[in-house]
């Protein structure tokens, strides 16, 4: 996996093929605006470990 994903029925994204809340599938989106909150750096962090594990 190498993109966030995006459910566009809870319009969340996540890691996830399948989405967590509504089990739907969820797509590639392109990566959001930046903003100096970071709301999805998390997300980011979590891709960056789970890439560099491989």
């Amino acid at each position: 996996m190498s993109n966030l994903l995006y459910c566009k029925n809870c319009k969340i994204y996540n890691l996830n093929k399948i989405c967590n809340i509504c089990k739907e599938k969820t797509i590639s989106k392109n990566p959001p605006k930046f903003s100096p909150q970071d709301n999805y750096g998390s997300y980011r962090r979590k891709l960056k470990k789970l890439q560099k594990g491989e």
